[in-house]
């Protein structure tokens, strides 16, 4: 069971949930290629260090896949009808929540990249506090409009 669905309130219920968005595979991926790359050119000249490159670079890729991987299991966010909870961490745990009475803006940018893989960063403002930065939130833009219809 989630943490959200463990903390609602009885009624309360859950209009949109996301999380981090699949591009913080992206370090991974790339070292990867370069681990393929290293690997394919070691096979095509004989060069055995290569294979000791490609291996490194192998190990390193999987352990930024499985941190990425990590973050993204270990991250929740939801819109209520009531809140904005946001919840990141499986041992050292770090929640935030917002009634959506006390949210006065929720600001969302975007790079180039990010409006292509539909990703972005996205800063909430309430009412004599402001709610961290989420960074790397899949679908921006529809968590600020479940946010701000509410």
């Amino acid at each position: 069971m989630s943490y959200v669905d463990t903390i609602l309130e009885p009624g309360e219920q859950v209009r949109y949930r996301t999380s981090i968005s699949w591009t913080v595979y992206a370090n991974g991926i790339w070292i990867a290629l370069a681990a393929l790359i290293s690997a394919y050119v070691g096979l095509k000249f004989y060069a055995g260090w290569l294979f000791a490159v490609s291996g490194a670079l192998g190990l390193i890729a999987l352990a930024l896949f499985a941190v990425a991987h990590l973050k993204r299991l270990s991250t929740e966010i939801a819109v209520t009808d009531r809140r904005i909870i946001f919840k990141q961490g499986l041992v050292r745990r770090h929640t935030v929540e917002m009634n959506m009475a006390k949210i006065e803006s929720v600001d969302v940018d975007q790079t180039l990249l990010g409006r292509v893989f539909d990703y972005g960063d996205v800063t909430v403002r309430g009412v004599g506090s402001t709610f961290e930065r989420l960074q790397f939130i899949d679908a921006p833009l529809r968590l600020r409009t479940t946010v701000t219809a509410g």
